[in-house]
């Protein structure tokens, strides 16, 4: 039926551009003929697509209501597997805690020594005075990032609830999907992006701590003027075990960010992904109110 209705449409207008573009009156079709035949065409067929589209069937209701629902249950997976590099996130954040004193001794030594002795190159001698903040800074993002995740727990694991407790072969219950669409979109969605985004500054800031004490370690390793001047701020002499806590600092920091970082990456990546989804649920809601208006 489409394909004849598209022949006759075509017949109909090629058969009146040949009564007069066809004709010596007339002459050959220009460019600018062939281009606006062309678009009568376009405009007949999309006509007639759209004829179709209106007297085509809608999706039954209990068919929406049943892919939204999956779409709820969707999300919940990948809830789950959000959940799981929390844990391993907390320790990071902790772990950082314990240890966040003794690097900031080390960072505000290398600061001093950056300044007073003029040890680091630029860009860091330059920014020295930003690290000597940098205890303050990092305390304030690891503790924004504990109360993060532990409201996303909180959420994460209501919301689950909530998928879990939706049957997509029972779609009488209109109240449960609206309500867990509505979490996912008012409580998850914010709990998560304010988990990623407090994550995403701790991340930042081990990097930077970790770059500059390897730039200190660089330029310390070979002579003792670093540790001499840092002396003041350290309050005693300098041993061995001092010179060596930087290297080893560095190396259990750059393991310990590099695994956070890789499950922070996993982490981004299901967050944008959830984000779009739960956004997707408003367009069932208009959906589902425009079939029951009608």
């Amino acid at each position: 039926m489409k394909k004849a209705v598209i022949n006759f449409i075509c017949t109909i207008l090629f058969a009146g551009a040949a009564d007069c573009y066809g004709s010596d009156a007339c002459g050959p079709l220009t460019s600018n003929e062939e281009q606006s035949l062309k678009m009568q065409l376009e405009h007949s067929l999309l006509t007639v697509k759209v004829k179709e589209l209106e007297n085509r069937r809608c999706i039954p209701e209990i068919r929406l209501r049943q892919k939204q629902i999956l779409v709820l249950k969707d999300i919940a997976a990948d809830t789950r597997l959000q959940r799981q590099p929390i844990e391993e996130f907390q320790g990071f954040v902790s772990w950082m805690n314990q240890n966040l004193a003794g690097y900031n001794k080390y960072i505000k030594a290398g600061s001093y020594a950056a300044v007073v002795g003029r040890m680091l190159p630029v860009p860091y001698a330059g920014q020295a005075a930003v690290f000597t903040k940098f205890a303050a800074q990092f305390t304030i993002a690891l503790n924004n990032a504990s109360v993060a995740m532990n409201s996303y727990l909180i959420s994460s694991q209501k919301y689950i609830s909530l998928a879990d407790a939706l049957d997509p072969a029972f779609t009488d219950n209109h109240t449960l999907p609206a309500e867990a669409a509505s979490f996912a979109d008012t409580v998850l969605l914010k709990d998560m992006n304010s988990t990623h985004d407090t994550l995403a500054t701790v991340a930042e800031l081990s990097t930077g701590a970790l770059s500059f004490l390897e730039t200190i370690n660089h330029y310390v390793s070979n002579t003792d003027e670093y540790w001499n001047k840092a002396k003041g701020l350290l309050h005693k002499d300098v041993d061995q075990k001092e010179k060596s806590y930087i290297s080893e600092s560095i190396n259990s920091l750059k393991n310990k960010a590099l695994n956070f970082n890789n499950k922070l990456t996993a982490f981004d990546a299901l967050t944008r992904k959830q984000a779009v989804r739960v956004k997707s649920l408003a367009v069932y809601d208009e959906l589902l109110t425009e079939l029951t208006v009608n």
